[in-house]
């Protein structure tokens, strides 16, 4: 059998580390079939300050949150693409045509320690999904990342500015679809979305994985 280099890889690695559905533990697939009736919706939230709609299409709690934890905590890539095509659904529903999507980085010392950026792969995937660009459009200044925070701190949100050349970067009509992992109070993409309007951006539309739900959310 004639196999590419890249899909041998793969083979190989699925048949050492199978994907498991974090609901029921069956192998084959980021979440079963059983276990997909068991994911929540995201909450009703209005959108941050700064953003023209907010998608997403889970609940952060039960199977959602232990599938995001998966490729957040533990890198497990595998997840990225089921993740990201529950996003683009959710995205449809409130801007269809998109332009161009970027995402909110996290801090530099967490994609040194992590070697990766969640909200980066899953804004590739969700582009390449979409067949729009994919730019970095903001760059994140030092500070504290927005997990352990209380909720006080937390709305003051991290801090960010246009990338480089983020305005050349924008020429198309059209939304820029804002991509993170899990958002909270949406104090990070109300962040980065105010440092896109600086770059000229006049639609920014927040996409993520999931939302925190409020205590009590049935």
């Amino acid at each position: 059998m004639d196999v590419s280099p890249n899909l041998y890889r793969r083979l190989v690695l699925a048949a050492l580390f199978p994907i498991a559905c974090p609901g029921c533990g069956a192998l084959g697939a980021p979440v079963c079939r059983a276990c997909e009736v068991l994911l929540r919706p995201a909450p009703d939230a209005p959108a941050p300050p700064g953003l023209d709609a907010w998608a997403s299409p889970f609940a952060y709690a039960g199977v959602a949150r232990e599938v995001v934890a998966r490729a957040k905590y533990r890198n497990v890539r595998a997840v990225v693409p089921w993740l990201a095509a529950s996003m683009c659904d959710a995205l449809r529903r409130v801007e269809p045509s998109p332009a161009l999507v970027t995402w909110a980085p996290t801090t530099d010392r967490r994609r040194r320690d992590r070697g990766f950026d969640l909200a980066e792969l899953l804004g590739r995937a969700v582009a390449r999904r979409l067949r729009v660009p994919c730019r970095t459009m903001v760059r994140r200044a030092p500070g504290p990342p927005q997990t352990g925070l209380g909720a006080s701190d937390r709305r003051v949100g991290p801090r960010f500015a246009p990338a480089a050349r983020a305005s050349a970067a924008w020429t198309a009509e059209g939304a820029v679809v804002l991509v993170d992992d899990v958002a909270t109070t949406g104090a990070t993409l109300a962040a980065a979305a105010f440092a896109l309007r600086t770059a000229d951006v006049t639609r920014v539309v927040g996409l993520t994985a999931a939302r925190t739900p409020p205590p009590g959310y049935r």
